[in-house]
């Protein structure tokens, strides 16, 4: 039997196997591809041209041990981001992820440090195919324990002008990947990463949203402030089953606001129908309104 083609091109430890078109009850004439696009397991400057993700500007720890330990390493100074390669639990009740940095190129540990995990990349088997409702999907063929990185929302880094003009640029048809990251700062400050897949990207742009997914985001920093948008599973997870996360940030549908309500409301004439099937669905994926200067003239969905 002929191996599955490979979609990475070899560009990942670990190879992305492309399913069979139609396999799985999967909607689709056989022989069928995803749209072509430029694989790269990394963030790439975006054409705007204002973001340049592949800089150094972190300096690196000094440690000269095989792996590095809190209170000693100025990369852990935030605290142990990993035990036995999965994320640490946070410990907190609000929901909010504590910064993750890990070490980097210019540091003195070792490459086997327990501090480096998703700039490792992939380190499970996971396949694209087609789903019945929701167009390319990813899965998993082997076990995910709960806390493992599964694999990076690589892309195109771009400015908020460059991704609100691709936004805009889009119809109803269009598939939209560009996922919007906000994280609010102690000070007040909010830090804002746009990334779009959709020329230049990896696996992660195949990953579909649901209402109760089984990964999560979290912003890792390695090299510079401009973060690897990592996705950790949230629960174990069984060979064979779909990955998804939720676009909107919000894990397991933690209450919004009434304004927020009110919003949505107003915004669902614009938005696309949700087929995650979860019990808690919204009916509609995730909105972000910020992007659009007008939302009488524009159209399309954002992550």
């Amino acid at each position: 039997m002929a191996a599955a083609p490979e979609l990475s091109g070899g560009r990942e430890a670990v190879p992305v196997a492309l399913g069979a078109a139609g396999a799985a009850g999967a909607a689709g004439a056989a022989g069928a591809a995803p749209p072509a696009f430029q694989y790269s397991p990394d963030n790439v400057a975006g054409a705007d041209g204002n973001i340049d993700p592949t800089e150094i500007t972190f300096p690196g720890c000094s440690c000269r041990s095989s792996s590095c330990v809190v209170q000693v390493c100025s990369c852990l100074a935030h605290g142990e981001n990993y035990s036995s390669l999965c994320l640490r639990p946070t410990g907190t009740e609000q929901g909010y992820s504590r910064p993750v940095f890990e070490c980097n190129t210019l540091c003195q540990c070792q490459d086997s440090c327990q501090n480096r995990v998703v700039q490792r990349g992939l380190q499970f088997r996971l396949e694209v195919f087609q789903t019945e409702k929701k167009g390319w999907g990813l899965r998993t063929l082997e076990f995910i324990p709960q806390g493992r990185f599964v694999c990076e929302y690589a892309g195109e880094v771009l400015g908020f002008q460059e991704a609100r003009r691709r936004i805009q640029a889009q119809t109803p048809k269009d598939s939209n990947y560009i996922i919007a990251v906000r994280e609010h700062l102690h000070s007040g400050e909010i830090m804002e990463t746009f990334v779009d897949p959709t020329y230049i990207g990896n696996v992660g742009r195949f990953l579909n949203h649901s209402c109760e997914p089984n990964l999560f985001m979290v912003p890792v920093r390695v090299d510079s402030m401009v973060p690897k948008l990592a996705l950790f599973a949230a629960t174990d997870i069984s060979a064979g089953e779909e990955l998804s996360f939720d676009y909107s940030g919000r894990f397991h549908n933690l209450p919004i606001s009434n304004r927020e309500q009110n919003s949505l409301k107003e915004d669902s004439r614009l938005r696309k129908p949700c087929y995650c099937g979860s019990p808690t669905c919204a009916s509609f994926l995730p909105w972000d309104s910020s992007l659009f200067s007008s939302l009488d003239t524009c159209s399309g969905s954002s992550l």
